[in-house]
């Protein structure tokens, strides 16, 4: 009952046991500057998965196990206690196995070594991702060809991938358009999101996606105290 609260009353629940946001082989993209709150959007999105049984792989290129670990904890007490009457400890419990946390360094990260840790993963029966998180890609000027070879890597696992993005005040665009540093890898991107504080809340500022995927998102914010979409 607990479950099907958070699934039913939290914003992206709006979908309901409709598909994903983003559909097998789909990249996302969230956009901001540095603690704005990209992690914590990217966190709320896997949570809304695991409570609907898909599994999770976060990949971490800048911060440990137990940094990441703890933002799924507070993020999902925080919400447990805004949406659900009954605890939730039990419910915590039974969606750890739906999320798999592997780290990198920044420059060790590549492709073939991802497909060599997914192949591990996958075959050994411990772990096979329904969603991918990548935090923390450094996206310079030859990203685009380290994105191709991911919507390959994405098409032939059956998977759908969500980036953060992190941007720079001088490179800000009008409201509704990407960055300029980003224009030429915006066509790799099925949905993107752009964060944008303003007063107590964090706009989520829709840049890219389906009508009825902008139509919905639109009308959240993260609540700039708790970091919870509201």
């Amino acid at each position: 009952m607990v479950k099907r609260d958070l699934i039913t009353r939290h914003p992206f629940g709006l979908q309901g046991d409709e598909p994903d946001i983003l559909s097998e082989g789909e990249f996302g993209a969230v956009l901001s500057r540095a603690g704005v709150g990209k992690t914590a959007l990217l966190v709320q999105l896997a949570l809304n998965a695991m409570l609907r049984d898909k599994n999770v792989l976060h990949i971490s290129l800048n911060d440990p196990v137990d940094k990441i670990t703890l933002w799924y904890k507070e993020l999902f007490h925080h919400l447990s206690q805004r949406h659900a009457a009954l605890p939730a400890s039990q419910l915590w419990n039974s969606l750890l196995p739906h999320r798999f946390i592997m780290t990198f360094k920044i420059a060790a990260f590549s492709v073939p070594k991802l497909r060599e840790r997914l192949a591990d993963l996958t075959e050994q029966d411990i772990f096979h991702p329904d969603m991918v998180i990548i935090d923390g890609l450094r996206f310079d000027e030859s990203i685009r060809e380290c994105l191709v070879e991911l919507k390959t890597l994405a098409a032939e696992q059956s998977l759908h991938v969500w980036f953060s993005v992190h941007t720079h005040r001088h490179e800000e665009s009008p409201s509704g358009v990407f960055p300029s540093s980003l224009r030429n890898i915006q066509d790799l991107f099925d949905v993107a999101l752009q964060l944008q504080p303003d007063g107590t809340d964090i706009r989520i500022q829709p840049l890219k996606g389906p009508a009825h995927v902008v139509s919905g998102l639109s009308q959240l914010a993260l609540d700039a105290s708790s970091m919870l979409i509201k």
